[in-house]
């Protein structure tokens, strides 16, 4: 089969490799699409925990085509978005239900051949199956949304909330309807990307413009989540959070990037500054939502190419090209 790889730091080709074989519990999947994030270009960085070589692509979907010893509740044939979590479900945090935390934490597509392929092994509890009105292809867009669905998980999310996301990309219009759903009062954008700004105007925020200043509402942003993993945002970003606010950091960061806090300010404005990390128990609500239209795929997915076209994709990616990129095997 045909498969994207990253071959070393910075270097990432087509290759023919062999099929994959479901070993037990596992299925294979033949992938419909699979979707480029950010984490992608930590990957090809060497960051966020690869070994390299490795095929890319933890956002995919596909149709089940093998079943290995043991595979349960899956059926060839089945239509199915993939969770790429990997835990070792024995660890001190898996134990306490912080499976992201595993001390042993994989990703399909990040420590193991991922979607970027004609076909992929995945375990079978891993699969969600979709309804009969959810194309494949879109279905690729669950996974960055179970993301999201996580990052509203760890926040004392109220009713009548102001709300500032830095970043317009995928996954800050992705926070954007989510804070929608759940009642913000006001909901800000801040991007220097003018054709995303645009986007996120139609989908009905309070402002979208390329900084804060002038927009902050009567008593400040109760919520500040950083969507980009830039430094400057995220330096910005924390010091707009309102007395008794929040700061989430979403964005996945560089390891090299650095912010300096106030602790007097913390302190004394009871601000709290929290993290969300990937997937925890929340892809199947993810795909849950997704059915019911919270995100129009039309929207949200701005390229599709085929898997040949990969590295090209890559650098429409670094551009800030669109939004969502899929490639197709």
């Amino acid at each position: 089969m045909k498969a994207a790889v990253v071959k070393s730091i910075g270097e990432v080709g087509i290759e023919t490799v062999d099929d994959p074989t479901p070993g037990p519990g596992e299925v294979v999947v033949e992938v419909a699409a699979c979707g480029l994030c950010g984490t992608d270009l930590h990957i090809l960085q060497g960051e966020f925990a690869p070994t390299l070589p490795v095929i890319p692509g933890h956002e995919f979907a596909g149709t089940v085509v093998a079943l290995g010893p043991g595979a349960l509740d899956v059926n060839e044939g089945d239509r199915v978005a993939v969770d790429p979590s990997l835990y070792c479900h024995e660890c001190h945090y898996c134990r306490r239900g912080h499976n992201n935390l595993c001390l042993r934490w994989g990703a399909i597509g990040v420590t193991t051949a991922g979607g970027a392929a004609q076909y992929v092994a995945v375990p079978a509890a891993n699969c969600v199956q979709l309804p009969d009105h959810v194309d494949t292809r879109d279905a690729a867009l669950i996974e960055p949304l179970s993301c999201a669905v996580r990052g509203y998980d760890v926040l004392s999310s109220q009713l009548g909330s102001h709300v500032l996301i830095y970043g317009a990309g995928t996954m800050g219009l992705m926070m954007l309807r989510l804070a929608q759903r759940v009642g913000a009062t006001s909901i800000d954008v801040v991007d220097l990307n003018t054709d995303r700004l645009e986007i996120a105007r139609g989908l009905g925020v309070t402002h979208a413009e390329t900084t804060a200043e002038g927009i902050e509402p009567r008593f400040g942003w109760d919520l500040v989540v950083d969507a980009t993993g830039n430094a400057k945002a995220i330096q910005d970003g924390l010091g707009r959070v309102a007395p008794g606010g929040t700061f989430l950091q979403f964005g996945v960061a560089d390891y090299a990037a650095r912010a300096t806090i106030e602790p007097y300010r913390i302190y004394n404005k009871e601000i709290t500054i929290t993290g969300s990390m990937a997937v925890l128990h929340s892809y199947e609500r993810a795909a849950d939502l997704f059915a019911t239209g919270v995100l129009d795929p039309e929207l949200f997915i701005t390229d599709r190419v085929p898997l040949d076209r990969y590295a090209d994709a890559i650098e429409a990616f670094k551009s800030g090209a669109g939004l969502k990129t899929q490639v197709l095997p």
